[in-house]
């Protein structure tokens, strides 16, 4: 008899209103083992007895710090060896899925629901990348962009 060892799931976000969004998809996690991945070190209580590794805060105006956070999400989804990585945004869920893609992992990209008008800027360079693109208001679906299929309200 052979036990079946629990999907690995990579959850990223970086902070705020990428965290919170992350944290309300996390009941989709349930039966997985999930690592998350964000910036900020207080989160670590909210997700009790998940993993969490915190890695560089970055931005696209710091580019040295980027490199380093890209070195950081490059390291943990090698040690990790996720089944699934799963992004609400933004710089760090870019690299986690990229490098995990270039890995043939599977890689889910869930746009901010704070972008009504547009989808984000990370969300349209990462998601023709991403094995599965959302986006969480119907009118911003697109056949060759992301998909609607609900939103986290």
């Amino acid at each position: 008899m052979s036990i079946k060892r629990k999907p690995r799931v990579l959850a990223v976000a970086s902070g705020g209103g990428h965290w919170v969004q992350l944290r309300r998809v996390a009941p989709a996690f349930e039966g997985c083992d999930v690592t998350y991945v964000t910036v900020e070190k207080s989160y670590r209580d909210e997700v009790h007895d998940a993993r969490v590794r915190i890695v560089l805060d970055a931005t696209r105006w710091n580019k040295l710090k980027l490199i380093v956070m890209m070195l950081q999400i490059t390291w943990i989804v090698l040690t990790s060896r996720p089944d699934v990585v799963i992004s609400t945004g933004a710089a760090p869920g870019f690299f986690a899925l990229r490098i995990a893609g270039i890995l043939g992992k599977r890689t889910v990209w869930l746009d901010s629901i704070a972008n009504v008008e547009e989808v984000s800027m990370s969300g349209r360079k990462i998601g023709p990348h991403a094995t599965l693109w959302l986006t969480q208001w119907a009118h911003l679906a697109e056949p060759d962009g992301p998909q609607f299929r609900g939103a986290v309200l």
